[in-house]
C-alpha cells in the first residue's frame, strides 16, 4: 500500500503543466495517507483523465461527469492549494 501511495503522489505531482502539477501534488501530499483503497482507486482513475479535463473541471469551466463524481473528486474540488509554490 505504501508503495502504491508513493507512486501516486508522484504521478500527481508531474502532471504535465504547472497548476495542475500545484493543484493534484498538493492535494495527494495532504490528502493520500488517510485515503481507503477505494479512494485510491478513484485518485488514480482522476490521474489517468486529461489534465485538461480535471482542470475544466476544478475552475468550474465545465460541470463533473457523472460517471467521475465521488467522494475525493468532490475533496479535490473543494482543496484550495498553495498558489505561493509558484
Amino acid at each position: 500500500m505504501e508503495e502504491r501511495k508513493r507512486k501516486l503522489q508522484f504521478r500527481a505531482s508531474r502532471r504535465g503543466f504547472r497548476e495542475m502539477d500545484l493543484i493534484m501534488g498538493q492535494f495527494a501530499q495532504q490528502k493520500i495517507d488517510a485515503m481507503s483503497e477505494t479512494e485510491l482507486d478513484e485518485f488514480e482513475r482522476l490521474l489517468a483523465t486529461p489534465d485538461w479535463e480535471v482542470y475544466a473541471w476544478i475552475i468550474g469551466n465545465k460541470p463533473v461527469p457523472p460517471n467521475y463524481a465521488g467522494p475525493v473528486l468532490d475533496q479535490l474540488l473543494g482543496f484550495r492549494y498553495d498558489a505561493r509554490a509558484l
